[in-house]
């Protein structure tokens, strides 16, 4: 039987090594955050064994939230690697003792080039936290391995402390949703927030009749194009209303005329219409909060430039 409260006694411990960081978000966090902040270059972030998995999720949520980063292997560097590294570039090393020797060996050349050095580490008094520009202690009393030998809340906490200047990063830069659709336009995520013009029936493909148009030919046209509605449009293509499926069904209902009506005399005014640079999940929000399954995309004039349907959501597979 496996130790069920072995499993929980190690989410406690590495849930109570995060919680401990907090009291240490302090000025020399927010000198770590200015150093990222401030770079002209880019994050170097090293580390050896598991922390240097840790560095490469760091590195990874730093680079697709608009700070250029990537994971130098501190062996390779003192093999070649070394090269990549610039004067405008920050150095985040993460050593929880501090005294890792392919990192220590790091040291001599990103003092020699000038650029920054922040640690983060278990040991506020090692080397590597006194010849950093900026040390953040990441020390917890304990690892969740029965043995208090295996790295895991030590690396927990370290991985967390990185989400955490990550975070800080991304507002202090004023990085914004549009920013991160355009670093992740693939996968079930970048779906999600395509834009609604790179989904939306533009064109000939997009359901367009004017106000004069007859009731025979706006039926003829929202069959034609097979979204269920149709857009009403002024001579310059400006938005005047829409006509659903279920506008039809009402206007049979009050009696057998609908044919001798114009598109105007039938149309619903107002209909809700976004612009092309709308979000998907955006869309989607708005289609179940007003219950309807199409919405009209109109440009900075009111004119229309397409339709998204419900459908084009769920084709996507984004939800």
């Amino acid at each position: 039987m496996a130790d069920l409260a072995l499993a929980r006694k190690v989410l406690e411990t590495e849930a109570a090594a995060i919680l401990a960081l907090v009291g240490r978000v302090d000025a020399r966090f927010e000198a770590a955050v200015d150093l990222l902040r401030n770079c002209r270059g880019r994050v170097i972030v090293t580390g050896m064994g598991k922390s240097g998995i840790i560095c490469r999720k760091i590195a990874a949520t730093l680079t697709s939230t608009g700070t250029p980063a990537f994971f130098l292997h501190p062996a390779e560097a003192t093999h070649g690697d070394l090269g990549v590294l610039q004067a405008d570039d920050v150095v985040l090393a993460l050593s929880y003792s501090g005294e890792t020797d392919e990192i220590l060996r790091l040291l001599e050349t990103i003092r020699r080039l000038g650029a920054k050095l922040i640690a983060i580490t278990g040991a506020p008094a090692s080397s590597l936290a006194q010849a950093a520009d900026v040390a953040i202690d990441c020390s917890v009393t304990e690892e969740a391995c029965p043995m208090n030998l295996v790295p895991t809340a030590s690396t927990t906490a370290s991985l967390a402390l990185g989400d955490a200047l990550a975070m800080t990063l991304l507002v202090e830069k004023g990085f914004k949703q549009e920013d991160f659709v355009n670093l992740h336009p693939g996968g079930k995520l970048g779906k999600r927030l395509m834009r609604v013009e790179s989904l939306m029936h533009g064109g000939n493909g997009c359901p367009v009749v004017h106000a004069e148009t007859r009731m025979q030919d706006v039926i003829y046209e929202m069959s034609r194009k097979g979204l269920g509605m149709t857009c009403v449009v002024d001579g310059g293509s400006a938005l005047l209303g829409i006509i659903t499926d279920g506008d039809l069904r009402r206007q049979m209902e009050r009696g057998p005329g609908i044919l001798a009506l114009t598109a105007a005399e039938v149309m619903t005014r107002g209909p809700v219409a976004i612009p092309p640079t709308t979000l998907a999940a955006e869309a989607l929000n708005i289609m179940e909060s007003r219950k309807i399954t199409s919405i009209v995309v109109v440009d900075g004039a009111n004119r229309v430039t397409g339709v998204v349907h419900l459908h084009d959501l769920w084709r996507t597979e984004m939800f």
